[in-house]
């Protein structure tokens, strides 16, 4: 099991302490890649998005702490559970919406040195194939020179449907690949366009060949 990020905030040690003694009751999980997570700087983890627990499996398999936008009701829910999510790093963007005020403070976090965690397909696809990307991870590594670390979570779906029996633990899989660095102009929509399609190949290749949906196509 890994240790929890020298750098993290208490809370995020806590919860990656908690995760450690829970886990193993509920899943097997293999990390490959974590070399591939920058040690220092901004970064940008861009994953497929199965949804449910995906975000803590991803966040304490990561060698450092990820900050998560979250969708704004969450911070709505109940005030005990907004400063719990807060407390690790998460922060509320309004879906549907062009939510300058997040996508301002995603940018201040990178540019300061923290590590970002995205879905580019913007919704959760319920273990599905991937789906269309959004720009947002692009366009934020275009503006802040940060690399785009492409992430994928395997097993999720799974865990939801076995995690009551407790002769079953799920296997888990959690892959970092090669990190990409924008190219191109950062104003040019057409050249982020490109790049979130490119990022959704390199999402793919570290995903089963069932998974990858339209970007399966190439290798």
């Amino acid at each position: 099991m890994p240790w929890p990020p020298q750098d993290a905030t208490t809370a995020w040690k806590i919860c990656h302490t908690i995760v450690s003694g829970v886990l193993p009751f509920l899943g097997s999980l293999r990390i490959e890649g974590r070399e591939n997570v920058p040690k220092t700087g901004g970064a940008i983890l861009s994953c497929n998005h199965p949804g449910g627990v995906d975000v803590v499996v991803l966040g304490y398999a990561a060698p450092r702490q990820i900050y998560y936008m979250a969708k704004q009701e969450l911070f709505e829910f109940r005030p005990w559970f907004s400063a719990l999510i807060s407390s690790v790093g998460a922060f509320p963007i309004r879906r549907g919406e062009y939510d300058t005020a997040a996508i301002e403070h995603s940018i201040q976090l990178v540019r300061d040195g923290n590590v970002l965690g995205m879905f580019p397909e913007g919704t959760r696809n319920k273990g599905g194939p991937l789906g269309r990307p959004k720009s947002g991870a692009v366009r934020i590594a275009a503006q802040t020179g940060a690399p785009l670390v492409p992430c994928a979570v395997i097993g999720i779906p799974e865990l939801h449907k076995e995690w009551k029996n407790p002769l079953r633990r799920t296997p888990l899989t959690v892959r970092f690949g090669e990190p990409i660095h924008f190219t191109g102009d950062p104003d040019d929509p057409a050249a982020i366009q490109r790049q979130s399609v490119e990022l959704m190949y390199a999402i793919a290749r570290l995903l089963p060949p069932e998974l990858r949906g339209r970007y399966g196509e190439r290798e």
